[in-house]
């Protein structure tokens, strides 16, 4: 295990109608002037909304509101909402929706407090300083209630990158449960394959000795495996809802991550997907990372092998562990087809001639050199190969 720090200060409020609590804690962190930013019109037309506002009426907390965003969160809206919260004295900024919510809420509060370009934090520069945040989560699956992490999608070039920083950490996160409920089943499944894809992406690791984490990465990769087909058959099913939910936090605040390396090259070569096709990153994901997996499998057979037998059930070849590791991806690709996750660039929507430009972007946008880094060191040949094995 190697060394390293761990900070994880967001306060959660867990369980039905904690929505009604937002205010309080807004107080409670101190905040005086509210952006509530949100996505679309579920969050109005759920009535959501309007419990968020008259939680901050009892409490006296004025704000003002700024929705639009989309799948992908974009840039413009970002500088937009920096705009906005300069104008209106805003001292904090309450995120109503999913991941992609969060993420611009972040990337609007680490805007709002700098007298540079936001992007220069998508682009390298670490976040030190930004206005507090609170989270009301309604999908379980990016786990940016818990992260200090974002992405955003910069519409010029059309890159998606990540910041990162201690200081986009929510002060508090709202989860209720019951707000997924109304998610349809495309959307639930999106969620699930990017919990287990921030599971996975810290499970690839070259540390040695990582038995602790090892652990909770599986157990809660079962939990997906259980708790996935429950809610899929049943959209209600309360519980299972609830176990996504946290699982889909844990996943990502960073607890699992700790003391290993680890990789982030699926993620890396499906934001290029979904920047392009704007489709959903859960979606991208579940086409990306059984290509990966198997391109990278031969890097540590056994690690690949561990997770087939542990997770998935399958049986340990000692004398071939490359047919029990493959054995295990496959799983994890048939489980993923049947919660309705695509398989291939024909379902995501995506087109094998773009394959050029899609390795373009990846490994050279955006002043890349050429490689991406994490379990396996890929280049543009590389890149190529994965994509051409997802048609």
């Amino acid at each position: 295990m190697e060394n390293f720090t761990f900070y994880s200060p967001t306060f959660f409020v867990f369980g039905k109608d904690t929505e009604l609590q937002a205010g309080e804690y807004i107080k409670k962190f101190g905040g005086s002037k509210v952006l509530i930013h949100y996505g679309g019109n579920s969050a109005k037309k759920s009535g959501l909304l309007d419990r968020v506002e008259e939680s901050l009426k009892k409490e006296g907390i004025p704000y003002v509101m700024l929705g639009g965003v989309k799948p992908n969160p974009r840039s413009g809206l970002v500088y937009e909402g920096i705009e906005l919260c300069k104008k209106e004295g805003v001292d904090f900024i309450l995120a109503v929706g999913g991941g992609s919510t969060i993420d611009s809420s972040k990337a609007i509060a680490a805007g709002v407090v700098y007298d540079g370009d936001f992007w220069d934090f998508y682009s390298g520069k670490p976040v030190e300083e930004a206005l507090p945040i609170g989270t009301i989560l309604t999908i379980a699956a990016a786990g940016s209630e818990g992260s200090p992490d974002s992405v955003i999608t910069k519409e010029e070039g059309m890159f998606k990158r990540g910041a990162s920083g201690n200081a986009l950490r929510a002060k508090f996160s709202i989860l209720n449960p019951a707000l997924t409920q109304t998610l349809p089943a495309y959307q639930t499944a999106c969620g699930i394959t990017d919990i287990m894809a921030h599971l996975y992406e810290r499970y690839l690791t070259n540390s040695k000795e990582v038995e602790v984490t090892d652990r909770l990465i599986e157990a809660l990769l079962l939990t997906m495996k259980h708790e996935g087909p429950r809610v899929i058959a049943d959209p209600n099913n309360y519980d299972a809802r609830a176990n996504i939910m946290w699982a889909g936090m844990v996943a990502h605040n960073h607890t699992c991550g700790v003391g290993r390396s680890q990789d982030w090259n699926s993620h890396n070569i499906e934001h290029e997907l979904s920047a392009l096709y704007d489709c959903a990153h859960g979606a991208g994901l579940a086409v990306t990372m059984p290509a990966v997996f198997k391109y990278v499998m031969n890097h540590d057979v056994m690690r690949f092998a561990k997770v087939a037998v542990r997770v998935w059930g399958c049986q340990m070849d000692f004398d071939h562990p490359e047919v029990t590791a493959l054995e295990g991806i496959e799983a994890f690709q048939n489980f993923l087809k049947s919660i309705g996750m695509p398989k291939n660039f024909e379902e995501l929507g995506a087109k094998e001639e773009d394959i050029p430009k899609l390795v373009e972007v990846l490994c050279r946008g955006d002043g890349r050199d050429g490689t991406i880094t994490g379990f396996v060191t890929l280049n543009e040949e590389d890149c190529t190969n994965i994509y051409k094995m997802m048609i």
